[in-house]
């Protein structure tokens, strides 16, 4: 028996083409400059935006005492419906921007995209416009090129420290951390996160990039599923474009509007502009793909580029993908359904968060019963009952709190019937309730009122079990 010998050639590995992105200018760019300078600001300058409230900065997320302040809202581990009315809210603009306007997130508002035109826009500032950055790739090492793309890490390096030590800020007062870092003097989990956020700034956004979109940001996958032909979307008009002979250059012979459709060309002259422009590398004119971000310069590309034509603008456009089809195989119906149901979705949760929010109690109020000993006999034989009443105040001032016991004999009660709360402190009052074995037989709870002096209106009413035995 003769064995096969079967000659197995290992595939070369695919050579990875580093993206550089032409420069735009367009409505889409100056939408994205927009944002991305409002971002910056927002995220750079809020943990230093003083504040009348109890810290005196508007946004803290104090871990240690676990409360978040937000402006003149301050939530405590008790107001847990408030932090998940918000989170349904996030994901909520999440999934709806996804099902209704297709990645418009990743390409206007998502951290991966801001920073990363950060800075591409140093890049561009040190190493000059995308041809020239090109160039400067396949040049031989000099002192200019050390020079150029040195500056251009140091200044990544220094933006991505930036964020990661403003990031910090907002879980401690801002200058007082800012103080202790630079003096050595901070925790070491504010060492540890500000190393490990400008590692990963520095990677995500100097090196990463478009990977990030591709391969790990989970959005990117189920956006997919999500989509139909009513979301709107960037569309590249394929029957105008494309004509009955397809792309052509302007040739001599196909300069004007009325040669190219006598000869059935469409308008899209290939010049590749669009794909140039695109951060992620796509190539919009071969329909929907994962990589695409729903940035919109493509459009600004192929706009400049019908301006030059003097043809019209929306060969490359935003648009529902059922506009491109043909009546009989649209579904008005179904999409205005899913419009309302989304629309419904986000109204419901923005009720649910508001309603929490509106809610919220200037204190709160708990009421334990000390557990050694459970019941005490008194020498007398009345059987006496010891608790533990502690009242967070979440007001931005200090209040008095009114301590009455309902559902008791007179004199039964013994306690402090006045406590006063700091702002944003947290203080027990120790009580105690004596009763005689025989109403002690017939009690077997009270109420526990407490009313703060200024909001009488905001008064709780706590159960508090009484043992006799």
């Amino acid at each position: 028996m003769q064995a096969e010998a079967t000659l197995v050639r290992a595939t070369p590995a695919r050579k990875v083409i580093p993206i550089v992105p032409y420069s735009v200018k367009g409505r889409y760019r100056n939408i994205k400059s927009i944002i991305l300078n409002l971002a910056f600001g927002v995220y750079f300058f809020l943990p230093w935006l003083p504040w009348p409230n109890q810290v005196g900065q508007a946004l803290l997320f104090d871990i240690g005492s676990a409360r978040f302040y937000l402006f003149d809202l301050v939530l405590y581990p008790q107001d847990l419906m408030v932090l998940v009315g918000i989170m349904v809210i996030a994901a909520s603009l999440l999934f709806v921007s996804a099902a209704m306007f297709g990645r418009i997130f990743c390409g206007f508002f998502c951290f991966q995209t801001l920073w990363t035109d950060a800075f591409r826009f140093i890049e561009k500032w040190i190493q000059g416009e995308a041809q020239a950055r090109k160039r400067l790739q396949q040049a031989p090492w000099s002192m200019k090129k050390i020079a150029l793309i040195g500056s251009t890490h140091a200044l990544w390096l220094g933006l991505s420290f930036a964020t990661a030590i403003t990031f910090t800020l907002y879980f401690a007062e801002a200058g007082t951390l800012l103080r202790q870092v630079f003096a050595g003097e901070a925790a070491i989990a504010a060492y540890v996160t500000i190393s490990v956020l400008t590692a990963t700034t520095y990677v995500a956004a100097g090196f990463a990039r478009e990977d990030i979109c591709f391969v790990a940001c989970p959005y990117g996958k189920f956006q997919g599923v999500m989509q139909d032909p009513s979301t709107v979307t960037v569309m590249y008009d394929q029957a105008r474009g494309e004509g009955q002979q397809g792309r052509q250059a302007p040739t001599a012979k196909l300069k004007t509007v009325e040669t190219r459709r006598e000869q059935g060309f469409g308008d899209c002259i290939d010049c590749n502009y669009c794909v140039n422009v695109c951060p992620t590398g796509v190539d919009i004119r071969k329909g929907f793909q994962i990589g695409c971000i729903s940035c919109g310069l493509c459009v600004d590309a192929c706009n400049n580029i019908m301006d030059s034509l003097k043809l019209p603008h929306g060969l490359i456009r935003f648009d529902r993908d059922e506009h491109l089809q043909k009546p009989e195989e649209r579904q008005q119906r179904w999409s205005q359904a899913k419009r309302v149901g989304y629309a419904s979705l986000l109204i419901a949760s923005i009720a649910f968060t508001w309603h929490a929010i509106s809610t919220l109690s200037p204190f709160t109020a708990i009421v334990q019963q000390q557990r050694q000993p459970l019941v005490t006999q008194l020498a007398d034989g009345s059987l006496r009952n010891r608790y533990e009443l502690r009242i967070s105040n979440k007001s931005a001032g200090a209040e008095t709190y009114a301590i009455q016991v309902h559902g008791l004999p007179a004199d039964s009660f013994k306690g402090s019937q006045e406590i006063t709360i700091p702002a944003g402190k947290s203080y027990a009052s120790n009580f105690s309730v004596s009763l005689s074995p025989a109403v002690a037989a017939s009690t077997s709870s009270f109420i526990v009122s407490v009313t703060p002096r200024t909001q009488t209106d905001a008064a709780e009413n706590l159960m508090a079990n009484f043992f006799a035995k």
